[in-house]
């Protein structure tokens, strides 16, 4: 089994750091409704068609629990990428009071 290196939100630092990218494998529904600043949204399923697209410098990886966001590190990582999983995802990180902006114009939230 591959080991998935995961961090908690805890374990991230606010404001995130110069040189750490952030990427979001969440559905469209959910982007929308609330996510990181800055982050790149790729959907999971899209992943092996847009790896050119994953930054190539350490990126957080989420989604909304953990769950989508540890299988997104696994293959990135047999793909040479530096990742990391946001264990707990979207969840802990509203949960922590983290900023977040949404694209529905509404106040951001987890969906």
């Amino acid at each position: 089994m591959v080991s998935i290196p995961t961090v908690s939100v805890d374990g991230v630092p606010d404001p995130l750091p110069e040189g750490l990218a952030v990427l979001d494998v969440r559905e469209p529904f959910e982007w929308e409704a609330g996510h990181i600043a800055g982050a790149v949204h790729i959907p999971l399923s899209e992943l092996p068609a847009r790896l050119d697209e994953v930054p190539t410098e350490q990126t957080l990886v989420v989604c909304k629990a953990g769950g989508r966001s540890g299988q997104a590190v696994a293959w990135l990582s047999q793909q040479g990428r530096d990742v990391v999983n946001l264990d707990g995802g979207m969840l802990d990180w509203a949960g922590a009071g983290r900023p977040m902006e949404s694209s529905s114009g509404q106040p951001p939230h987890v969906a």
